[in-house]
C-alpha cells in the first residue's frame, strides 16, 4: 500500500513538472501597428522588406502557442495613411500573418519566417484568421507581422506578453 501511494505521488509530481515545463508557451500581442515608412523608404525586419507608404491600424491582436503552432490574429482598420488611397487598403485585398523567430537586423542571420494561410482583407482594412503552423526551433524573441501576399510587411504586432498555455 505504501509503495502504491509513493507511485501515485511520483506520478502526480511528474505530471505537475511536465505541465510546468510546458507553461509560458503562448505569446500574445495585444496590439497591431501599421508600418510607419515614407514612400520609397524601406524599413526591413531582417530580410523582410516593408510595404510602400505608411500604414495605420486602429486595432488588432495576435497569439500563438509556440508548442503547438495554434494561433490567431485579427486586425482592424489596416489602411494607408497618405496619398490618393489614404484611408483605404488601396489594392491590398488579402493578407498573411508571419511568425518571425530569431529576428535580426542583418540579412542572412538564423532568422526564420513562417507564414499563415492567406486571408481576405475587407475594404475597411479588417481581417481575422485562426491557423496552425509549424514552429521552427529554436524560436527566440518571436515577432508577428501582417504582410501582403507578395511578401512585404505592412503591420506588426505590438505589446507582447508570454502566457501559460493552460490559460488560453
Amino acid at each position: 500500500m505504501k509503495n502504491m501511494k509513493k507511485m501515485y505521488l511520483l506520478a502526480a509530481m511528474a505530471a505537475c513538472s511536465s505541465a510546468f515545463a510546458q507553461s509560458n508557451t503562448v505569446v500574445r500581442w495585444r496590439g497591431l501597428a501599421g508600418v510607419i515608412t515614407a514612400s520609397g523608404v524601406d524599413n526591413p525586419v531582417g530580410d523582410i522588406h516593408s510595404g510602400a507608404g505608411p500604414w495605420i491600424a486602429t486595432g488588432g491582436s495576435a497569439a500563438i502557442d509556440l508548442a503547438t503552432g495554434e494561433g490567431s490574429f485579427d486586425v482592424d482598420g489596416l489602411v494607408l495613411n497618405g496619398g490618393p488611397a489614404s484611408g483605404t487598403p488601396g489594392g491590398v485585398t488579402s493578407v498573411v500573418g508571419t511568425l518571425v523567430c530569431n529576428p535580426s537586423s542583418a540579412a542572412g542571420s538564423d532568422q526564420t519566417a513562417t507564414n499563415t494561410p492567406i486571408t481576405p482583407l475587407s475594404r475597411l482594412g479588417d481581417a481575422e484568421l485562426s491557423f496552425t503552423i509549424n514552429i521552427p526551433q529554436p524560436c527566440s524573441n518571436p515577432l508577428f507581422l501582417i504582410r501582403t501576399p507578395g511578401g512585404r510587411w505592412i503591420a506588426t504586432a505590438t505589446r507582447p506578453v508570454v502566457a501559460d498555455s493552460r490559460t488560453r
